[in-house]
């Protein structure tokens, strides 16, 4: 099965009350974990990568790596950019192949962000790719994205209707109370989402799909194994499970998840130099750091995205 769009997966998601899970990749170990979770639970799935991702891994070796999973898999995978902030970086990625990009103008005044994504939504439908365009900002930092949480805006919903006619975007990323990154939260805050907000949004934009970036859960176990094994990591708060379940529920269609990946990757290579300091040879730690991420995204598929058998 070639790679696809995000269009028939997220119509069903919507229909359906469950969300896509659109997991980040950066290295072959990642993308085997998370497809081969994908394949045995039979789930719909999203692999993204960042500019970051891209600079280091290059283009064409993460392509190649797609490639091979959806060969290997025979799933239906939509390989998205996440995150593009520029029209020449989202033209280069549907050049290369990618089947949907993310355009951030987030961070621009109303009127730019519209120019912006406009721009990026007419060579991408003219390519057969879709994009998602983002309104309002979420804090935290992660890969090129860093936003303190005083520039941090919840999504206005009275604009939503007019951002989606003009620029004729495929899906909108919304903040609601979700954060980049490992530390989304300060010492005795508790994490709410803004379900309100998401509510009022589904009204306005009814069988539309939204998307929910930093939406990793920080799973305790990957830190407490970080932190027992060298780390020094602070208390890191992630969205509950729960309330993103309910998101998935309402109009959410695809949940990104990037941070939870990266703390079962290194916890479990710390563990690994520490109870086996002797080795060297990078399959002994890369393989048991594979099957924790496929375990990860086992559960996330299950238990928070409610995509299994989906595919």
């Amino acid at each position: 099965m070639p790679l696809v769009t995000s269009t028939e997966m997220f119509k069903k998601a919507y229909e359906g009350g469950y969300a896509i899970g659109a997991f980040n990749v950066n290295n072959m170990e990642i993308i085997q974990g998370i497809t081969e979770a994908a394949k045995e639970e039979n789930a719909p799935l999203i692999l993204q990568v960042s500019s970051g991702a891209r600079k280091y891994a290059n283009h064409t070796y993460l392509m190649k790596l797609v490639e091979a999973a959806e060969h290997e898999t025979g799933l239906p995978i939509c390989l998205h950019l996440d995150h593009g902030d520029t029209f020449e970086l989202c033209k280069s990625c549907i050049d290369g192949g990618f089947t949907s990009v993310m355009i951030d103008g987030s961070h621009l005044p109303f009127e730019e962000n519209v120019k912006l994504t406009k721009q990026v939504v007419d060579y991408a439908h003219s390519k057969g790719v879709v994009v998602e365009g983002e309104l309002g900002r979420l804090a935290g930092v992660e890969d090129d994205v860093n936003v303190s949480e005083e520039d941090a805006t919840y999504t206005r919903p009275d604009e939503v209707e007019e951002f989606v006619a003009r620029t004729g975007v495929d899906s909108l990323a919304i903040a609601i109370g979700t954060s980049h990154g490992a530390y989304k939260f300060k010492p005795g805050q508790k994490p709410q989402l803004r379900f309100d907000i998401l509510e009022e949004i589904g009204k306005r934009l009814p069988n539309f799909p939204i998307v929910l970036h930093g939406a990793s859960s920080v799973m305790p176990e990957y830190v407490e194994m970080i932190n027992s094994n060298g780390g020094a990591m602070p208390d890191a708060i992630g969205i509950p499970e729960e309330m993103l379940r309910q998101a998935a529920s309402m109009a959410v269609c695809k949940i990104n998840i990037d941070s939870d990946l990266r703390l079962a990757l290194t916890g479990t290579i710390r563990k690994y130099f520490n109870d086996h300091p002797e080795h060297f040879d990078p399959r002994q730690y890369l393989g048991p750091a594979r099957t924790n991420i496929k375990e990860l995204v086992r559960h996330k598929i299950r238990n928070v995205l409610g995509c299994s058998g989906k595919a």
